[in-house]
């Protein structure tokens, strides 16, 4: 690849790195920000109160194979999230060991990945404002587990949760969260 090609590929990668830094996965259009773009990649605890769903169901070990389908949520670009908006099919794979399939967010790391996003659409969500909160899950890998950034769709494996994550004014980011074992 010529040198120039390369530099091209960097920029736009680092392109947009930033629009998802700066826009956030579910979060309607605003202008830049000065706050630090860390704030989607803090613990849980630091960002957002997390509410317990009443009568969890314990976590499964049987491998669930599910799609950004039974996940989807009924609710348009720009609508406020409420846990009432959670059907019955979503609440009822809470701590349940799944499989998806997407597209890991690209960032400046590239190998040893411990927390990603991943993306229903490598060209869609998470790109550009007002990307659907349904269309993106926070993957924070397990102790000793890391992931390898690719342009292909990967599969990871995990524990799904219902998880708010807000950023610093106050709106979601995502809602969703998978306790990744393995990404392939």
């Amino acid at each position: 690849m010529p040198l120039y090609a390369s530099h091209l590929l960097t920029v736009l990668v680092a392109a947009f790195c930033l629009t998802f830094c700066l826009s956030g996965c579910g979060s309607p259009a605003a202008p830049p920000r000065a706050e630090p773009a860390v704030a989607v990649w803090a613990e849980p605890a630091e960002t957002s109160a997390v509410a317990p769903l009443p009568d969890q169901p314990t976590p499964s070990t049987a491998l669930r194979d599910i799609s950004f389908d039974d996940i989807k949520l009924d609710m348009q670009k720009g609508d406020p999230f409420t846990r009432d908006l959670l059907p019955t099919r979503v609440t009822a794979l809470e701590n349940s060991r799944v499989r998806i399939r997407g597209y890991i967010l690209p960032s400046f790391q590239q190998t040893g990945l411990t927390q990603f996003v991943l993306v229903r659409d490598n060209m869609e969500c998470c790109f550009g404002p007002g990307a659907l909160l349904h269309d993106c899950v926070v993957v924070r890998m397990v102790p000793g587990k890391t992931a390898v950034f690719s342009v292909r769709p990967v599969a990871v494996t995990g524990t799904f949760r219902v998880q708010e994550l807000r950023g610093p004014d106050g709106r979601h980011l995502a809602i969703y969260a998978l306790d990744g074992e393995a990404v392939q």
